[in-house]
């Protein structure tokens, strides 16, 4: 007999699932989320500063990016890593047919993304974005889930959005609605792409109201709230918080706040990533490419002095990148 307890558990959206019943969407499809293995849940291979109303993929040589690119993922592979997400949104650089490529040839499992990105002052967005509603925009992103990319066949496998860290605008609002719609329709999991933390409980508050369960939603790029007791707030609430920066320092910082969410009974809401790679046509070659070992080479050890066991290690990397991202719909 249910609990009350349990009960509320289950409304919050904070019951622990068992994800062999789960499935994420690949760039080849449908796959058991248990199949996800080891999974960097927040990378990129390709960025594209140049704006929306400038963006083209033939900005880029799929063949010197391919080259680039591959040993990095070779590398990552060795290590134990089977899923990569790439969180490129569509106007800074999403490309289905690169995509495709790293995937057969490094024999890596790759998730791609639907959604619009509304950080960094708007420049990422379509023009359409500012003039339709979000029921609009949903549609766009509902298509893309259901009947595939661009004519490539390819479904997202989640949702990329972005605001810009402070209250929420009207059109920030907007993108938060598209996604709970989208979600509500899809059961697509929600990753914006936020910092500081009163962007990121507007954005809960404003997904709840649309009958999103907080579970549905990650806290991205959390390391960057100053404040760290709002990362057990948002998981006790059911987000998920999302440390992704590691591709980029701070390692032992990183093992600090992890350490304390486990004190705080937190781990299982906890994502772990680099936010590396970043091949930029705008540089030579590409520019400086950011490698995904930190974690394994860095923050693991790091873990492990704080008396971390490796179960601790397989929820971060395993179990909850399989229970954030398997689809189903998470209502309130």
């Amino acid at each position: 007999m249910p609990t009350r307890r349990t009960f509320i558990k289950a409304s919050l959206g904070l019951m622990i699932l068992d994800t062999s019943k789960l499935y994420v969407l690949t760039l080849d499809g449908k796959m058991r989320a248990s199949k996800m293995g080891k999974t960097l849940i927040h990378e990129h291979f390709l960025v594209d500063f140049i704006g929306a109303d400038k963006i083209k993929t033939d900005r880029w040589s799929q063949e010197k990016v391919v080259k680039k690119v591959l040993p990095y993922l070779l590398q990552v592979k060795a290590l134990g890593v089977k899923t990569i997400m790439d969180c490129t949104p569509d106007f800074l650089g999403r490309d289905i047919r690169l995509l495709k490529e790293l995937s057969e040839k490094s024999g890596l499992y790759i998730l791609t993304n639907t959604g619009y990105y509304g950080a960094l002052g708007y420049k990422y967005l379509p023009p359409w974005t500012f003039t339709e509603t979000a029921e609009q925009l949903a549609a766009r992103w509902i298509d893309e889930a259901q009947n595939g990319i661009q004519g490539t066949g390819v479904k997202p496998g989640f949702m990329k959005i972005g605001v810009n860290g402070a209250s929420l605008t009207d059109i920030e609002q907007k993108l938060v609605k598209a996604a709970a719609l989208t979600h509500l329709e899809t059961g697509l999991t929600i990753c914006s792409h936020t910092g500081p933390s009163i962007s990121a409980f507007e954005q809960l508050d404003l997904l709840k109201k649309m009958g999103v369960a907080p579970s549905a939603f990650v806290w991205v790029h959390a390391q960057n709230e100053s404040k760290k007791q709002s990362y057990t707030q948002a998981a006790k609430m059911g987000a998920w918080v999302s440390l992704d920066g590691l591709g980029w320092g701070n390692w032992d910082n990183y093992a600090m706040w992890i350490d304390t969410l486990k004190s705080n009974d937190c781990l299982h809401r906890v994502l772990i990533s680099h936010d590396a790679g970043w091949y930029d046509p705008e540089k030579p070659e590409g520019g400086e490419f950011k490698s995904y070992t930190p974690i394994f080479e860095k923050l693991i050890p790091s873990l492990e002095k704080k008396g971390f066991k490796s179960r601790d290690i397989e929820k971060l990397l395993v179990k909850n990148p399989a229970e954030a991202f398997g689809i189903r719909l998470r209502k309130l």
